[in-house]
């Protein structure tokens, strides 16, 4: 029974996904069709249920993942058999296999849309759900750059949006005018005044971008007021392709002769017949090290090609390879007439297991089964170099190679450095075959020129190569295999200013920091829920007895650890550097903060006991003594106002003094309902006493015993940044992991890397305590001015804290070494 009513709605399940792979199929051909964009992910967001278990929604969207990428990306696999020999049946079934990880934002979407489903209504679910397919994307790039925005290029209104936040920026809005008709349609039942109010917010959506897009191209197509230099560029386009077979047939230095007079029979018709002041050649067209020859052939080969750029009087830029002490790049080198090499720019991003494998990753057994694989290294970064004619004139550019125009922080990059155009340059012969692939490479190339709003001229080897102007319209392109000269006019005039040049990349940032507030709001209302019950008296407490002797030994050692840190960072700050300097900051870490730290907790657990109620008796227990005090001959509980060694309080006896011996506990409201609960209500006494005891409790409740343990924290943690920078630190000072193991031995090395690991200690402790003053400075005046929900907040706070914590210092470390490299 339970089967055949689950069977129909497994049945609609798949028909909604099938329908909505299939829209993104007709959607992705382009044309008329980059309407269906606001349409195509309703029917699988039909069936995608609040109650459904998150494996469910998992394997849903794994299951679209893979026939999203046979309806949109069945080339690609056969592409990819193609060109590694394993055959296109082979590369298809491969990449479906590998579609959940080549397509992750389909998982995150449906995961966090189920998750915010449950806490808030339909408007915070559809943020939510949008930001974390662009954080997704923005987190795990694509291996093509590919987004669901990029198929609103066909529409010349709607994709100027993206000068404001990129292709990701698109791709949030489409999601969120699909979601306002997939809420409408749920709600079709509620009446029109229920479903109408998401197809007008869907509508006002598409009506906002519209109308900016017209006004945004109609500022850029108006005629420019000033009289600037211009340059025509003639990209060549020799559509010679398989390098490899051809060297197979005719020999290396043949190939190189052919593809190298090839180029300049084109080039001097481009001169002749074009008037070009500027040769573009493709990527790699000279495929070997141009300035670093390997031979006297090679010499002989880059002297000819100044000679052909002397004797033609205009420069050339030309895909090639570089070469320097770290190793191989794929570079595109600019030769000037009488002056020689003017600057290379090395590409920044080569394709993964092509061109390039990760030094991790890299070894016999990997080259062996992926043969075809390069050693070009990644370059450093945008580069911007002039172009100049003969007569003077000259316009500065930014060059792309191939991967690199998918990825937007060079194009940006570049239009801060000052470029006036994009220079492209792009070997796409692999999709020859394939013309899917070159089409999509350009479309998505051309959001470059949007972004920034620079013009962008593109050649490669066998087409597309485009002109694209600043709204990203592509004015002329060649055919896949046709052999050409492609002339563009670029002119020295300064981009219009865009949100994107000035933000960067931002959308995918903010849609993550979208889902950290998100998720800092759950649990803080989790918390508030928490603070509103009535939590049951505990049946024993751990706390510690401490005579005025101990006590003030215990709470001077914390005194002491409080000050040396202090010292330190006031030293970092003002002195020596925010990093570790010296052994002594170390010493004085060890001696001034970890020993009188470890010191009193050695007193706090050496005087260790569990307090109890056993009839109309208190009875506290230590492992030697016992001790007993009725119930009746206690009063009052009076609150350590100054909280050292930590939190606690003092027994006021029926006859008027103190007990001779204080109670170090982190829960004083615990002693206090297990009191109560024996009948015994004991008043709390002096001056903001509640208030005091309202506050170690709610930090108490707040903390979580693993995730705040000082060992985890400041030993275990330290951990992982401390190995990453070691490790760092060894290729760089020695050339490799293990190099001063190899250079002074296993002592010297295991000294290094225990001074850097007790470096991080510091640092991290030295950063929790900054976290927990500014916690503290907002819990404090909450709890002194009675703040009902100050239980509450301190729980928020002391979550995002740890999140600041354990996920920041790694994400600063990441951004760090990227940036670095």
């Amino acid at each position: 029974m339970t089967q055949e009513r689950l069977s129909p709605s497994r049945w609609r399940s798949l028909a909604g996904l099938l329908l909505t792979a299939a829209l993104l199929g007709l959607y992705a051909l382009g044309g008329p069709a980059w309407a269906l964009g606001f349409v195509a992910l309703v029917p699988w967001l039909l069936t995608l249920g609040a109650d459904q278990k998150p494996l469910t929604v998992v394997v849903n969207a794994a299951l679209l993942c893979v026939a999203f990428t046979a309806a949109v990306f069945h080339w690609f696999g056969a592409a990819i058999g193609a060109y590694t020999g394993i055959g296109a049946v082979t590369g298809s079934v491969a990449l479906l296999v590998l579609a959940p990880v080549l397509q992750p934002q389909f998982i995150a979407y449906a995961l966090v849309r189920q998750w915010a489903g449950r806490r808030y209504g339909p408007l915070l679910r559809a943020l939510a759900a949008a930001s974390a397919w662009v954080a997704c994307e923005w987190l795990v790039p694509k291996l093509l750059g590919d987004t669901l925005g990029h198929g609103l290029y066909p529409s010349a209104a709607l994709r100027q949006v993206a000068d404001l936040g990129g292709a990701a920026g698109l791709t949030f809005l489409l999601l969120l005018v699909n979601e306002a008709l997939a809420v409408a349609i749920e709600q079709r039942r509620r009446g029109p005044r229920v479903w109408l109010r998401p197809i007008a917010l869907s509508a006002l959506i598409v009506v906002c971008m519209t109308g900016y897009g017209l006004a945004r191209r109609a500022a850029l197509q108006a005629p420019p007021s000033d009289e600037a230099a211009t340059l025509r560029v003639a990209m060549v386009q020799a559509s010679i392709t398989d390098y490899e077979r051809l060297r197979r047939e005719m020999g290396a230095y043949a190939v190189v002769r052919h593809v190298l007079d090839t180029h300049y029979a084109l080039s001097w018709s481009a001169i002749r017949d074009h008037q070009a002041d500027v040769l573009l050649w493709s990527e790699t067209v000279y495929p070997t090290t141009y300035g670093s020859p390997r031979s006297e052939d090679g010499a002989a080969l880059d002297r000819e090609i100044q000679g052909f750029v002397d004797a033609a009087g205009v420069p050339l830029v030309f895909g090639t390879y570089d070469l320097d002490g770290q190793g191989e790049y794929n570079a595109a080198t600019f030769l000037e007439p009488g002056k020689g090499r003017l600057g290379s720019y090395r590409k920044t991003h080569p394709f993964p297991l092509t061109e390039y494998v990760p030094a991790w990753l890299d070894g016999r057994w990997l080259r062996g089964a992926l043969p075809w694989t390069g050693g070009w290294r990644a370059g450093d970064g945008a580069r911007v170099l002039p172009l100049r004619s003969a007569d003077g004139r000259e316009v500065n550019v930014v060059p792309l190679i191939c991967l690199d125009d998918v990825h937007s922080d060079l194009a940006i990059d570049g239009a801060r450095l000052g470029a006036q155009a994009i220079l492209g340059m792009s070997n796409d012969s692999w999709f020859t075959a394939y013309p899917q692939g070159a089409r999509l490479h350009l479309s998505v190339a051309a959001f470059r020129s949007i972004e920034t709003r620079l013009p962008q001229v593109r050649v490669t080897t066998n087409g597309l190569s485009a002109i694209v102007d600043d709204t990203g319209e592509v004015l002329a392109s060649t055919a896949m295999g046709d052999q050409a000269v492609l002339t563009a006019f670029v002119s020295a005039r300064d981009p219009a200013p865009t949100l994107m040049v000035r933000w960067g990349d931002w959308v995918g940032r903010a849609g993550a920091a979208f889902l950290l507030v998100l998720v800092a709001l759950a649990v803080w209302q989790a918390a508030r829920r928490r603070a509103a019950a009535v939590p049951a008296p505990e049946s024993a407490i751990e706390l510690a007895l401490l005579t005025p002797f101990w006590r003030a030994l215990a709470g001077a050692l914390r005194l002491c650890a409080g000050a040396g840190l202090l010292w330190l960072a006031w030293d970092m700050l003002w002195r020596s550097g925010v990093q570790v300097q010296s052994l002594k900051q170390l010493a004085w870490y060890a001696i001034a903060v970890l020993v009188p730290l470890a010191a009193a907790w050695a007193i706090l657990r050496a005087h260790a006991a569990q307090a109890r109620i056993e009839g109309a008796t208190l009875v506290l227990e230590q492992r030697r003594q016992r001790i007993e005090l009725p119930l009746a001959s206690l009063a009052a509980l009076r609150p350590w106002r100054l909280p050292l060694p930590q939190a606690g309080a003092d027994l006021r006896l029926a006859e008027g003094p103190l007990w001779t011996r204080g109670l170090a506990l982190r829960r004083p409201y615990s002693l206090q309902r297990l009191l109560a609960a024996a009948g015994a209500s004991l008043r709390w006494e002096g001056r903001f006493a509640a208030a005091w005891a309202e506050w170690a409790q709610a930090r108490a409740d707040a903390r979580r015993r693993r995730l705040d343990h000082p060992l985890l924290k400041f030993l275990l943690f330290p951990l992982l940044p401390a190995l990453v920078a070691f490790r760092l630190h060894q290729v760089i000072a020695f050339g490799g992991p293990l190099g001063e193991y190899y250079s002074y031995g296993l002592g010297a090395y295991l000294t290094a890397a225990l001074i850097w690991w007790a470096s991080w200690s510091l640092g991290l402790m030295l950063f929790a305590a900054a976290l927990r003053i500014a916690i503290e400075t907002i819990v404090v005046p909450a709890v002194a001015l009675r703040y009902s929900q100050a239980g509450a907040l301190r729980d928020a706070l002391e979550w995002l804290g740890r999140v600041t914590f354990y996920l920041g210092v790694p994400v600063w470390l990441a951004l760090r070494l990227l940036s670095a490299g």
